[in-house]
């Protein structure tokens, strides 16, 4: 094969400062070391991850290969790749975690090594190892440091020898419920029992008194099984409002190690991150050193190779604890990109052929200041439950050498039920923070979505908080400031109503000019959506939908081009008109003299605006013979239906109080446990299921005291349930899950006849 050259314009499109880096002071050379040479790589993995390894692949002359499931034909890195073969069904395990079909895949396409990304099966020795004897390149580090590092008890004893502080607890073998309680209470509440092979949050539960133990214990280790296929638990001493600080390790095999530095990944929800900081906000220059170098010693103890990141948990005072090693690329890896100049993906790469680590410790600047914000398909105020749908709306702020949009889907995309509801990572840099975070309010507020919810406005109102702004974070942060963070919902000014309603009657009004041009008779008065009038000025009356709220507003139009608005007892004048610009539509106008350039979208029955002020949605009813087409949902269209509104539980109802409510989701659930069984009462707030969607584990409980019918089955217990989408069994979308009835034994639900 012919040798791949790397040229020095190969590491320019992630920095954001100038930076040579040793290996093209060396000038241009073959991408190979004592290990090997790597021309082509296969990218185990989906999603952003696999779209950022493509990127660094393909500028360094590497020809790229994707795997992908049924789920994801036309996903973005399959677009990418210069190769791409299907592995598989929707299903994790039967595609991405396949060990055999990656395999197969790297040998039938003649891949040199193969990079797992971060998940899936980044951290399993046995893929590692396996990689090892077919003879192609692991692009991580050996199967022995991530067997240590990834059971928690073994990583533990070996930190302690090697210096690195730990947290006191429980790593024994004695697995039984009664010991772990024993140790729970020895060690003193509250507690962490989190999974020895756990990672990513999963497997991990707080029990803050001897009460709840075995109940997060049970969670705990469900979720486990679910995850790692290993339900080993240690428990530890819960440090109260911690700071989550972890460091980027990376080693060569030649014996050197480095850091680049801490990142600050406090703020967090469900146990998994959503806003990351890189350097540490207040971390001295003392306490920056021996975290580093804490981590290094963390890493040789394993002789570790490659790209690693050493998690702590630190107090108020700025003592820290060794809590895991991630042995892999992490998420929120770019920061630390941002504020060294590096390309952590191609040190990668280059240290799995054999290279030398490219820089010393001493070489190593830090610089400046970066955020990344995680970018979800999630419904905060619903508990951060997690979405799906299609992206029918899709606008970001323009990339350049401060910003970077990490990403693995388009526009018109659908984010999967079947994988993590992740849409991008928005990363930014600054001089300082300041400058860094004001960079992150002004870009989050040009990240426009329409079709689902997602976190956005959360995140503008987390990085807005005072006490964010301040540094004050810790891993309670978002309980504590609850009520800061979820306001209640504004209603929109009744200028944004009016700017709403000109962009409807815009819309109208090129919808005519485009009939008339068509038709036969194109000066007929029919042709135009005012009709004709004689010397009279045509109004017409809109109703729009605002939340809850209903609002009439009255539109005339005027001679001149303008429009004279009324809503209720206040009067507008308003004008403007559209323009396209870079792909998307803003509307220029004027309510009342005030001039305003808001981003406009308009899909089915809503209209959509978005500015520097913020995102405002209103609808325009849909009449009841179209409801059953739209699907009624509140992002449904009259046309067609708008999905992504998570309804967590609906219950049934009618006027005679007779039909029993059934229990329904509008997610692919995969119920993992059954907690009541046919007959039971059920009591307000009882537990009835255990359901794993999109990573997470939601509990459904019950609000009122009802009967489970006699005619529950398991058969939606047993396996996973279109409920987002339509399909024979289920017309509606919807999967009944539990009949209730409000009496024993009711025939209704005996016979089952309710109709949801």
């Amino acid at each position: 094969m012919a040798a791949v050259i790397l040229t020095v314009s190969a590491l320019q499109g992630l920095r954001p400062f100038p930076q040579k880096l040793s290996w093209t002071k060396r000038g241009a050379r073959l991408i190979s070391g004592e290990a090997g040479r790597i021309e082509k790589v296969l990218i185990a993995n989906r999603g952003e991850i696999a779209c950022r390894v493509m990127r660094t692949a393909k500028r360094m002359g590497l020809r790229s290969v994707a795997v992908y499931s049924e789920a994801d034909r036309h996903s973005m890195h399959v677009a990418m790749a210069d190769e791409a073969y299907h592995i598989g069904p929707p299903p994790s395990q039967q595609s991405y975690l396949s060990m055999e079909k990656v395999l197969e895949v790297a040998k039938k396409s003649g891949a040199h090594a193969v990079h797992p990304g971060y998940g899936f099966l980044s951290e399993n020795t046995e893929f590692a190892e396996a990689c090892k004897q077919e003879g192609i390149i692991f692009v991580g580090p050996p199967s022995s440091a991530i067997r240590d590092m990834g059971i928690k008890s073994t990583s533990k004893h070996i930190m302690s020898a090697a210096g690195v502080p730990i947290i006191g607890g429980y790593h024994g073998n004695d697995q039984s419920n009664e010991r772990l309680q024993t140790e729970a209470a020895r060690i003193g509440y509250p507690v962490m029992i989190k999974a020895v092979r756990g990672g990513g949050g999963k497997g991990m539960r707080i029990a803050r008194s001897e009460s709840d133990f075995l109940e997060q214990l049970e969670s705990a280790r469900r979720e486990a099984r679910k995850s790692f296929n290993d339900d080993v638990m240690l428990v530890e001493k819960f440090v109260e409002d911690p700071r989550h600080v972890e460091v980027q390790v990376f080693g060569d095999m030649h014996g050197n190690a480095v850091y680049l530095f801490e990142r600050d990944c406090s703020v967090q929800r469900r146990h998994q991150k959503i806003i990351e900081e890189a350097p540490g906000p207040g971390i001295s220059p003392e306490v920056r050193r021996r975290l580093g170098e804490a981590a290094v010693r963390a890493a040789k103890a394993v002789n570790y190779v490659g790209a690693g990141t050493v998690e702590f948990i630190m107090d108020a005072q700025h003592n820290f604890y060794f809590m895991e090693m991630n042995t892999r690329l992490q998420v929120e890896h770019p920061v630390s990109e941002m504020i060294t100049g590096t390309d952590l993906v191609e040190w990668q790469l280059r240290v799995a052929a054999g290279e030398r680590l490219p820089l010393l410790q001493d070489d190593i600047v830090l610089n400046g200041h970066s955020f990344e914000a995680r970018i979800y398909a999630e419904d905060p105020n619903n508990d951060f439950l997690p979405g799906a749908g299609p992206l029918l709306h899709l606008s970001t702020p323009p990339a350049d050498q401060h910003t970077r949009i990490e990403t693995g889907v388009r526009e018109g995309d659908e984010v999967s039920v079947h994988y993590d509801p992740m849409i991008a990572k928005l990363v930014v840099w600054g001089d300082d923070r300041s400058a860094a975070l004001k960079k992150l309010r002004y870009c989050l507020r040009q990240y426009n979505i329409v079709g689902l919810n997602t976190n956005i406005d959360f995140l503008l109102s987390l990085s807005g908080h005072r006490e964010f702004e301040a540094g004050n974070v810790t891993t309670s942060f978002i309980p504590q400031h609850y009520a800061d963070l979820f306001p209640s919902p504004r209603m929109p000014s009744t200028e944004t109503v009016c700017q709403a309603a000109l962009g409807l009657v815009l819309q109208d009004r090129k919808h005519t000019a485009s009939f008339t041009q068509s038709a036969s008779e194109p000066d007929a008065p029919f042709g135009s959506s005012a009709g004709f009038r004689n010397n009279i000025q045509f109004s017409r009356t809109m109703t729009l939908q605002l939340g809850d709220k209903k609002v009439k507003v009255s539109v005339t139009y005027n001679s001149d081009g303008s429009y004279t608005m009324q809503i209720d007892d206040d009067v507008y004048h308003v004008t403007g008109d559209v323009e396209q610009e870079a792909g998307a539509t803003f509307l220029h106008c004027s309510v009342n003299g005030v001039k305003s350039r808001p981003k406009l979208v308009i899909l089915d029955n809503s209209v959509h605006l978005f500015s520097m002020e913020g995102s405002c949605e209103v609808s325009t009813p849909v009449p009841k013979f179209l409801r059953a087409v739209s699907g009624g949902g509140a992002q449904g269209g009259a046309v067609a239906p708008m999905t992504g509104t998570i309804e967590k539980v609906n219950y049934l109802s009618d006027a005679s109080n007779r039909c029993p409510p059934q229990i329904r989701d509008q997610l692919w659930f995969l119920c993992s446990q059954v907690l009541v069984k046919p007959g039971d009462k059920v009591a307000a707030g009882d537990p009835l299921m255990v359901m794993i969607a999109m990573k997470m584990e939601v509990t459904h409980t019950h609000t009122h005291t009802l009967f489970l019918s006699n005619r529950v089955t398991s058969d939606h217990f047993t396996r996973t349930c279109p409920l987002f989408t339509s399909c024979p069994d289920h017309p509606d979308g919807f999967s009944k899950l539990i009949k209730m009835s409000r009496f024993p034994r009711d025939p209704e639900c005996i016979l089952g006849n309710t109709l949801i």
